[in-house]
This record gives structure tokens, sequence and C-alpha cells, in this order.
């Protein structure tokens, strides 16, 4: 199990591929792959059949890509940064390392 500091809520960067440069929010992480789908990114389309549960058709749905090539935006500084863990009590806390601000961890809809 790879460790991620990115959590689903989390607006990220792609850092390579056909999506470089490109803003998303993160919509689930698989930690276990390192692996996470982005809002709006690697984007394909596929073509469905019709079932009795759904509709046919060409559906848009974006694949999971590399954890290594996202980066955190940060809401503060509204630039890509590390996070960094801190210990401050009985828990632990993200924070930005180009701003030092506190990343709270996105509520979970």
């Amino acid at each position: 199990m790879k460790l991620s500091r990115l959590a689903a809520g989390d607006t990220v960067v792609v850092l390579s591929g056909k999506y470089k440069g490109k803003r998303g929010k993160i919509k689930l992480v698989r930690r276990h792959d390192g692996m996470a789908e982005v809002e709006g990114v690697n984007v394909v389309k596929r073509h469905s059949k019709a079932t009795p549960k759904s509709k046919a058709g060409i559906l848009e749905k974006e694949l999971p890509m590399p954890l290594g090539r996202l980066m955190y935006i940060c809401p503060k500084c509204n630039k890509p940064s590390k996070l960094a863990r801190v210990v401050k009590g009985e828990g632990k806390e993200r924070l930005c390392r180009r701003c030092s601000e506190p990343a709270d961890r996105p509520v979970k809809a």
C-alpha cells in the first residue's frame, strides 16, 4: 500500500501527459495501486449496448491516472505544492509546504 497525501475532493494539477497543466478535483483515490480519478481529465468514450439497467449510447468517463502525475493545489496560495504531515496533539495535520498553511481534508459529500 502506497502512502498518498492526496484525498478525494482535493484540487490537483496534472504534471505530465496529454492533459499536462489541466486542473481538476479528485473523485476517487485508489491507494492499493496508486491511482486516482480526476474530474475532466483522462476522459474516454465508451460505446454501450442497451441493457435493462442502462440505455445504449456513447458514454464519457474518466479513467484513473497515477498519483505521481498529480500535484496538490493549495487553496490559500493557489499554486502547486507538496504536502507535509505534522503531528499536532493527538492527530496529524496536513500542511502546504509553500505557504505553511493547514490544508484541511476535504469533506466527503
